[in-house]
């Protein structure tokens, strides 16, 4: 848990500079149980993936998707100020 805690550091950050970070937070808390689904997606994707994405980003973001906590953790993050 506490590599994810990195991980979704790395991806607020990422999402902040694009300036979609509070639009992903929304997104994530509306979608809901649909979450699961896209975890699936990317637990079937991960031989393609991984050739694009580090593996063990691939595993924390399906987890994120599953688990409702993490999901609202990571929302949390997304809407935190970006610290300079």
């Amino acid at each position: 848990m506490q590599t994810d805690q990195h991980i979704w550091q790395v991806w607020a950050r990422t999402l902040q500079r694009w300036g979609v970070n509070d639009w992903m937070a929304s997104f994530l808390e509306a979608v809901g149980p649909l979450l699961v689904l896209g975890a699936n997606m990317i637990y079937l994707g991960q031989p393609l993936l991984h050739n694009i994405f580090p593996d063990d980003h691939l595993v924390a973001l399906a987890q994120l998707l599953e688990d409702p906590v993490q999901t609202e953790a990571f929302a949390n993050i997304l809407r935190e100020e970006p610290s300079a």
